[in-house]
């Protein structure tokens, strides 16, 4: 059977009231109960005046309420509710209270719905506290993200220098070979040619040109972009503007001041190697007024373009300090000689040698004819006396009375007649353990010797070479 509009509006608000007691709502209030007596729901019987006749209306399904206030619902139940006959009423009755139909509500453009009641017990949320949260994120967001763009765009400003020149001034740097990126960044911010080591090694990576990264000497500017910086690293130093000397071993020093004249070094190498004033050669055994001879070590040296003899003389002076601390002596001083003794011996060494094997034999002669008091019988000391180094000896000349004549002299010469290397005088400080006296050129060879410990195969190696000289027409037996 189909409600009366009674019983379906009790239901509604029976519906509200439930409503508003899950929402924590009050419930609404019950409007008054009509004066008229319930109409009983029957058919309406078309003899019956004044009554309608109703379609048969199955009992609606009471859906589970839910806290959603279903306004279309609401409407349907109101609007079946109107198209019901009205019941009729007892005079002198009270009229009943007159529904408004709800309707579907509109919300204009603009106009925003009412908000739907708070729950009790709750307080509303005051202003600036956890509703403003997502503000301030937006806020802090947007400041950190700004920090980051300015800091991005001063790293790429001070990495790559927009503007900056070429620098000024000239600066000479040396890159090791070998240095990494920031030993080199170090290096040249040291010398004032960038600003900052950092950003150099910075730009390098970025750019990619931290391999290109030449070793060698650059003539580069005062406060220089990282980018000119790398560009004149990346490109291969100029050779640079120095002289390069080679002195030969055991050449004297009246034999290498034209060396170092035609190598353009400026002043008289013969009279700068006389002495110098930070060297003592009396601290090796040397004899008071004796010259640098035999200290001056023998080697290629690089010098800047305008040096001086000097300069020259001072870093041979250094090399033979170097060289001569390397020198076990021990032999040499239980033979009662000094340092400058073992330079007399290894400049002789130098200019009786041809062959490196020879220099310890060589030696051991010389050790054993002085431990015999003989003379050395070394024509290279009376060269060296008489500056004559190529041509061949008079007889005149071998009988000189200098004190280099050491046919006619006994012991060493006075001191070294040349500038040793370091192997002959390793060979003056240790001799071979050998009898030899006596040596003479070996004929058919390019400067070997033939070794002897007595006189008589002493005179048969000299016959033999007198035999040889004579076949050649007096010229040398050698084949060089």
């Amino acid at each position: 059977m189909s409600r009366t509009p009674e019983e379906r509006e009790a239901a509604r608000l029976e519906r509200e009231r439930r409503r508003a007691e899950r929402a924590g709502r009050p419930a609404p209030a019950q409007p008054p109960a009509p004066a008229a007596p319930p109409i009983e729901d029957r058919e309406s019987d078309p003899g019956i005046p004044g009554q309608i006749r109703a379609p048969r209306q199955e009992p609606a399904h009471d859906p589970q309420p839910t806290e959603m206030f279903d306004v279309t619902s609401q409407w349907t139940e109101e609007r079946a509710a109107v198209a019901a006959p009205p019941e009729p009423v007892e005079p002198g009755a009270p009229e009943p209270e007159q529904e408004v139909p709800l309707g579907t509500r509109r919300v204009t453009r603009g106009a925003r719905p009412t908000a739907p009641p708070r729950r009790p017990g709750r307080t509303p949320r005051p202003s600036g506290t956890q509703g403003d949260r997502p503000r301030w994120g937006v806020r802090i967001g947007v400041a950190l993200a700004l920090v980051a763009v300015v800091l991005a765009a001063w790293l790429l400003w001070s990495t790559y220098q927009p503007g900056k020149g070429e620098g000024s001034g000239r600066v000479v740097v040396k890159v090791p070979r070998g240095a990494t990126v920031s030993e080199i960044g170090d290096l040249l911010a040291d010398r004032g040619v960038i600003d900052s080591s950092f950003f150099f090694k910075l730009r390098a990576k970025l750019s990619g040109g931290a391999s290109d990264i030449k070793s060698g000497t650059f003539t580069l500017r005062e406060d220089m972009s990282y980018g000119a910086a790398l560009d004149a690293l990346s490109r291969t130093p100029p050779p640079p503007p120095v002289i390069r000397i080679t002195i030969p071993e055991g050449k004297s020093r009246g034999e290498t001041a034209p060396i170092a004249r035609q190598a353009g070094l400026r002043g008289d190498y013969a009279a700068a190697s006389r002495s110098y004033a930070s060297f003592d050669a009396r601290r090796y055994g040397a004899p008071k007024g004796a010259t640098l001879e035999g200290f001056l070590f023998p080697a290629t040296y690089e010098l800047r373009r305008g040096s001086t003899a000097r300069d020259l003389v001072r870093q041979q002076l250094v090399a033979f300090r170097q060289s001569i601390a390397r020198v076990d002596l021990r032999y040499a001083r239980s033979k009662n000689l000094t340092v400058f003794d073992v330079l007399t011996i290894a400049s002789m060494v130098e200019r009786e040698v041809a062959v490196a094997r020879e220099r310890p034999l060589v030696a051991a002669v010389i050790y054993n004819r002085l431990r015999d008091g003989m003379n050395l019988g070394i024509d290279a000391t009376l060269r060296f006396a008489l500056h004559n180094w190529t041509e061949p000896l008079k007889v005149s000349e071998l009988g000189s009375s200098t004190p280099y004549n050491t046919r006619n002299h006994a012991g060493l010469p006075p001191g070294p007649i040349g500038n040793p290397g370091l192997a002959s005088i390793e060979a003056a400080a240790h001799p071979a353990k050998v009898p030899y006296l006596f040596y003479v050129v070996k004929p058919g060879t390019c400067g070997e010797h033939a070794f002897s410990a007595t006189d008589a195969q002493f005179e048969r190696d000299v016959q033999r070479y007198n035999d040889a000289r004579d076949a050649a027409g007096g010229k040398s037996p050698t084949k060089c």
